[in-house]
């Protein structure tokens, strides 16, 4: 397997848009045996001519990639994940941000996935797979509540609006805190469609969905709130705002404001900018 094979396999391969490849393609491709394909490849990695994001599949860096030890992420996640055959979506901030959350700097790439994966870090992008119950997950990853992210490697799966706007609720503290999810709801809450909110909802914890109503309510997006009102209505008890915030002290709880139309303790001050 002399370079100007890996060479031509390379260039063939992004020719056709297609920056990466499987060890069985290029096992397919070349008459080597196991352990000289992997000396072969292994040894493109170092002149960063490859990267490994996962055994087994692997990505053609452009030399505009190589700075970077890796493309962004959305030109090969879908590619990765129908490697690993698991269903996903990309969300949190880098969903609001797609969806005009202008607030919100992405530093890493969340995707959400219905088994427990280990993030991990290929030069200086990083991804973390957030875990979703799968039975919810089926419920919510269905095509009419998803967008697409374009790249000029094809399209990747991306949470829909009311999907984002749900996602960060329910994980808030992997979406900049409280103080995160209020100005995503503030950005982003206006331009949800109220029934597709609540149909979606339904799939979520309760205390995630008042906890959205309440900030889409103090945001001035009435419709929107109101839709998820009637969640309220099956709370068997109080919930804190911000859950991860544990009082000083015993019994603090029942010193701090209440919401009482959404059932929530206000245990943690939000703002956001206008």
């Amino acid at each position: 397997m002399g370079v100007p094979s890996i060479e031509a396999f390379f260039e063939k391969r992004l020719a056709q848009g297609r920056a990466y490849f499987t060890r069985e393609e290029a096992q397919a491709a070349f008459d080597l045996s196991p352990h000289a394909l992997s000396v072969a490849l292994t040894r493109q990695v170092r002149k960063k001519r490859l990267a490994r994001p996962w055994r087994g599949f692997y990505l053609i860096l452009r030399p505009e990639d190589r700075a970077f030890g890796a493309p962004d992420p959305v030109r090969w996640i879908d590619p990765l994940m129908q490697y690993l055959q698991l269903d996903y979506r990309i969300a949190l901030l880098r969903a609001a941000a797609f969806h005009g959350a202008s607030h919100q700097a992405a530093m890493v790439f969340q995707v959400i996935v219905p088994r427990q994966m280990r993030g991990f870090e290929i030069g200086r992008q990083r991804l973390e797979f957030v875990y979703q119950n799968p039975q919810a997950f089926v419920q919510v990853n269905q095509t009419g509540w998803l967008g697409s992210l374009k790249s000029e490697a094809g399209f990747a799966k991306v949470a829909g609006l009311e999907l984002t706007l749900l996602d960060c609720a329910r994980y808030f503290h992997k979406a900049a805190g409280i103080g995160g999810l209020a100005q995503i709801a503030k950005d982003l809450g206006g331009q949800a469609k109220p029934s597709d909110l609540a149909q979606i909802a339904v799939h979520y914890e309760n205390s995630a969905v008042r906890r959205l109503g309440y900030l889409l309510e103090r945001a001035g997006h009435v419709a929107q709130a109101d839709a998820l009102r009637p969640f309220v209505r099956q709370a068997k008890t109080a919930a804190l705002l911000d859950p991860s915030v544990k009082p000083l002290v015993e019994g603090l709880p029942g010193l701090h404001e209440k919401a009482p139309g959404w059932r929530l303790i206000l245990n943690e001050s939000v703002e956001v900018d206008f």
